[in-house]
Parts: structure tokens; sequence; C-alpha cells
């Protein structure tokens, strides 16, 4: 809570409106941007009120055409009784569509912060909340970092209301429910989780419930805070809980019986749980031919394959079984690595990380020089690292196509950098037996990772009828009468903080 509910929780409102304003003011100490608007009705001495609300946050025309004016210049002697003014002004002046009376200091005082407006009225304890946000919000545009050729082009904003009308309009559903909560013990951050009644499994909202509720943070400003926060298996480089900015992938996770987290300020949406083939899967494989977005995907496969594989396999390959190269390119790669001064490991690591650096320079700059110092950069210092013999030319090569696949799956961020150097390692020592072993090493950890119960590799290890549908092919439209659902799994040892 505020500091001032810790150090004051004995104040609450009085009958004078004069002593409320001061207790307003002694909250919003040195804070310019409290406004107080004093007014009373000509006709009827009785209504003299008080509106108290935030600048900037409100629809400065709302409460002056809605709460002020027809306070002020309304004849409130007909059809008004005194006897209780404050619901009288609720129920037959105000017009707005959300008011609401309390006599709760920390209600009142939360309500301003948010965008809404504080009425106060002389001889009454209690005050009325009114809705009146109306701060500027970015419009609804494509997702920048989830462009699709084929498919709606809106995208989340970050207000909270926008974004659940966005779900609602794909979803016209009465069983899609709406759950709000609050996060931060200073930001106050709303949050709601969507999710279908009688599709998302119990156990899953339950647990989801739970480990929001046992957060304890100052501040939440974007949803990363708390895909970090409620994830299994913290310390590992997978995802347990995805993020998106688009609507339709939302929209078509509620289907499947996922659970939607949508923060207040963050344009991303997390959806939970989260499987191993979500990494390759696309929007545009919904909305493109069946065949096609089943090539796509095992397109995505097989380069991720390559973009941790590769290094591994070339490494292995030059170091210990040289003699399973034809030997035109044996020698070829011979010829290239003379005088280079590192071994072929250390000439994988270090391409690696230069190529890290570009891509995330590429990144951080901005987008009209970004590509073009990525490119310039990549040809200047390939072509100057071969000429200098620093760098062999088969090692620029590998590097290149290894940089070039792992972008084909964006959605893997750190785990293929960490697991590429754990393979080139195991390689250097024992050639292909190590990469072996560190396959089968990734197998097992995969099968023994669950987020939120349900197994990572859902769908990848058990072939039934309704998971295959989208998995690593997806079937045609005319065969598939609805979205897979997540199965139900009873008593699964949670992963989360392990």
């Amino acid at each position: 809570m505020f500091s001032f509910f810790r150090k004051k929780e004995e104040k609450k409102l009085t009958n004078s409106v004069d002593a409320n304003i001061k207790l307003f003011k002694d909250i919003f100490t040195n804070d310019d941007t409290l406004i107080v608007r004093k007014f009373q009705n000509k006709y009827l001495k009785a209504a003299a009120c008080c509106v108290i609300y935030i600048d900037g946050m409100v629809n400065n025309e709302v409460i002056n055409e809605n709460i002020i004016q027809p306070i002020l210049g309304g004849n409130l002697n007909e059809g008004i009784s005194d006897g209780n003014l404050l619901e009288e002004l609720q129920y037959k002046v105000i017009a707005s569509g959300d008011v609401k009376e309390t006599a709760n200091i920390q209600d009142l005082v939360g309500a301003a912060i948010n965008g809404d407006t504080v009425l106060l009225v002389e001889g009454y304890k209690q005050a009325l909340i009114i809705s009146t946000k109306g701060w500027q919000t970015r419009p609804i545009d494509e997702p920048l970092a989830e462009r699709a050729v084929r498919g709606p082009r809106e995208g989340f904003v970050e207000s909270l209301i926008i974004n659940l009308s966005l779900i609602r309009r794909k979803i016209k559903n009465p069983d899609l429910k709406f759950q709000f909560k609050e996060l931060g013990s200073s930001t106050k951050t709303k949050i709601c989780l969507c999710y279908i009644d009688g599709v998302a499994p119990e156990n899953v909202l339950q647990e989801l419930i739970h480990r929001l509720d046992n957060i304890e943070i100052d501040g939440i400003m974007d949803s990363g805070y708390i895909q970090e926060l409620i994830k299994d298996a913290p310390l590992s480089p997978l995802e347990t809980v995805a993020s998106t900015e688009r609507p339709d992938n939302v929209a078509g996770k509620l289907l499947e019986g996922r659970i939607a987290i949508v923060v207040d300020g963050s344009p991303f949406v997390l959806t939970l749980p989260f499987l191993f083939v979500e990494y390759f899967q696309a929007d545009e494989d919904y909305y493109n031919d069946s065949l096609f977005a089943s090539v796509s995907r095992s397109l995505r496969m097989i380069g991720t394959f390559a973009a941790i594989f590769l290094p591994a396999i070339y490494v292995s390959l030059t170091t210990f079984h040289q003699e399973m190269i034809p030997t035109p390119l044996l020698l070829s790669i011979t010829a290239a690595r003379q005088g280079t001064p590192f071994p072929t490991i250390v000439e994988a690591v270090i391409m690696g990380f230069l190529f890290e650096i570009l891509r995330e320079t590429g990144t951080r700059m901005p987008a009209a020089i970004g590509q073009t110092v990525v490119i310039v950069g990549a040809l200047i210092l390939g072509g100057a690292a071969i000429e200098a013999r620093f760098i062999s030319a088969p090692m620029v090569i590998v590097s290149g196509l290894t940089g070039i696949t792992a972008l084909l799956t964006v959605k893997f961020k750190s785990f293929p950098i960490i697991l590429r150097l754990l393979l080139l390692f195991l390689a250097f020592l024992m050639g292909f037996y190590g990469i072996i072993f560190g396959l089968i090493g990734l197998v097992i950890y995969f099968m023994q990772m669950r987020s939120y119960g349900v197994p990572y590799l859902l769908g990848t290890t058990a072939f039934d009828e309704n998971n295959i549908k989208d998995t690593v092919t997806r079937k045609p439209w005319r065969q598939v009468n609805f979205h897979p659902r997540l199965p139900v799994v009873e008593n699964q040892e949670s992963d989360h903080r392990k």
C-alpha cells in the first residue's frame, strides 16, 4: 500500500467538503497535478459540491459536460430531494455510465490516480467515483516484431481495456471470462486473466492464480516482470510462458485451452501453458494453405536444428572425423586453414560472439541505419578476417549459415546460444559422440519439463489424433472441427521456483 495509508490509516471522510479537500491535499502533498474544483447549484444551496481529479488522466469534456454542468446549471429544486442528495445526484443528474458510491479513502485515492473523478458533497461522509478516464493511448497498429504477409494487421497497445476489446472482438462467446487483479505495492498495476470457461483446465487456472497471489514486488512496468515471476523452472533458458502482440494469436490460444494475462501498460500479452512445438508455429500458418504451412514449419525446424548443431558438426568433422569429409572438400578446408592462428573451436566461439554483437547492434540502432551497419559490418569484418588469416573462410561460411538459420525462429532467445556453446565443447572433446551425448541429455531435459503441469513435448512425443492436428504439420481445416485442446493433467509437481 501507499505510505500514506500505512501511516494514517485512521483518516476518514467527514461531513465537511473543506475538511475532505484538505485530506486529499495532504495525501497529494506537493503534487500540482491534483485539481480541486468547488461549485454550487444556483437553485439548491444544499448542493455544494467539489470534484477532485488528476490533470492529464481524465477527459475534461466528460467532467465539464456530464458532472459540473448538470449540477451547476440544472434546476435541482425540481424532482430532487435533499433528503439523500448524494443518491439523487448519482441516479438523476450525473450523466456517466459508471458511478459508484464509497466512503473508503483508499478506493477514492486509487480511483483518482487511475483517471476517475471524485465528487464530494457537503454534509455527506461518502463520495462518488465517476468514470472519466481519458489519457492518450497509442493507435492500434501492426506489431513490428510479428509482421505477417497475410492475416490481421492489428496489434495490442498499452491500454488494458482496448486490448480486452480486441480479444472480445475475436471470440464473441459469453464463456470468455475476464478476471481482474492488481500487482505491485506501489504501481498497483491492473492485470486481467482471460480464459474460456469449460475449455481452460481448472487446475492450470488455480495454479496461475496461486502464483500471482504469491508475487511480492513494488512495481510492475511490463508483462515481462510477470513472465519471469510465474514461469516454471526460472533458471531454465526455455520459455514456459509465451508472449505475443497479436490478438489473433491470443484468440487461437484461448480456443485451445490456454490462459492469457493482459497487463495494463504493456502491448505484450502472456499465454500459458507454453509447449515446445509453439517455437515453430507462426501466425501465417493458419491463414495460408495447409501444405505450404506444413512445409514452412518443417523448414523452421530444420533451420533451428542447423542453428544449434551446425558449428558443432563442423568442429567434430574437422577435428575428429576427417575421413567422413569428401577428399576435395577436405583439401579445400585444409588449404583455407593454412596460416590461421587458432584451432577450430576458438574460431567458432569468436565468430559466434561477433555475430551476436552485430545482431544486438542492429536491434538497438535506429531502423534506418541498423540494417546497413549490420550488413556492411559483416562484409567488412568477414572479408578483413579472411584476408588477414585471422579466421578461415569455411568457418565464416558456417557461422553465417548458423546466424541466418537462427533467424527463422524468432521466438528462440538465449536457448540456442547456450546449447550451441555446450555442443561445441562436447564436439571438441569427443567429436560426434559428444554431440550424441548432448542430444540425449537435451531430450531427457525436454521430457522432464512441465509448463503448469502440461508436458513440454506434448504433441511431439504422443501422436494422438487430437494433438497431431497442429504440431509438426497442420491439417487442412476441412479435417479439423475444433482447435486441439490441452489435456487435463492432475497431480503434477510444479517446476515453479526450482
